[in-house]
């Protein structure tokens, strides 16, 4: 889901990256009312695991690539905003480090993999506590937020001008549609393994 340099107009970019910044910026007000140092180091290794989880790329014949996340896990069990910090935070280090994704497009790639999927990630997850188990939550919560982000990405890429209606759906759409059922059953087990392991993170506030 990482879109390169060169896709989006200068313009846009810009756009992107300032809502980018504004939900990192709203994270650190709140972090620095709670003082959680805890939170510091989850944060730090969610960004790590999602560097690598997300750098294992399948290509597709429109060129952006498919990735697992890992960001509906975050926003889930530390809240979006954390999920944006740990996005930001893993995109700059492939951007910078690894040649993933770009420094123009790291705006765009923050708002749709930070912002769009960890929000719908999180609040598909809270809408629905009452009417499902937990197991079945995080399934419908990861898939619903990936399929969030899948078209918002394929919105973001037809603005653009540099894509068609009909080649983004056969190509990117499917496609995350698989991930987003892996990674769903793939959350599930994480989540409860990590309540046997370490139970105390689930008593974060979620930020």
């Amino acid at each position: 889901m990482h879109l390169p340099d060169g896709i989006l107009p200068l313009n846009q970019a810009i756009i992107y990256w300032l809502i980018g910044l504004i939900f990192f910026g709203y994270y650190f007000i709140k972090f620095r009312k709670s003082r959680d140092n805890q939170r510091l180091v989850n944060i730090a290794i969610f960004s790590a695991i999602v560097a690598v989880c997300s750098g294992i790329s399948i290509p597709t014949p429109f060129g952006a690539s498919i990735h697992f996340f890992l960001i509906p896990l975050a926003a889930i069990l530390l809240g979006p905003y954390s999920g944006v910090v740990v996005t930001f935070i893993a995109l700059s280090i492939q951007a910078l480090g690894l040649g993933m994704g770009g420094i123009l497009a790291l705006g765009c790639n923050v708002l749709v993999m930070g912002v769009i999927l960890s929000f719908v990630t999180y609040y598909t997850y809270k809408l629905m506590e009452d009417f499902f188990n937990k197991s079945v939550l995080i399934f419908l919560s990861t898939l619903t937020g990936i399929i969030f982000a899948s078209i918002s990405q394929m919105i973001i890429i037809m603005f653009s001008g540099t894509g068609n209606f009909e080649l983004l759906i056969l190509t990117l759409i499917p496609f995350y549609i698989l991930v987003g059922i892996i990674e769903g059953f793939g959350n599930v087990v994480i989540i409860e393994f990590m309540e046997k392991l370490k139970p105390e993170i689930f008593d974060l506030e979620k930020i």
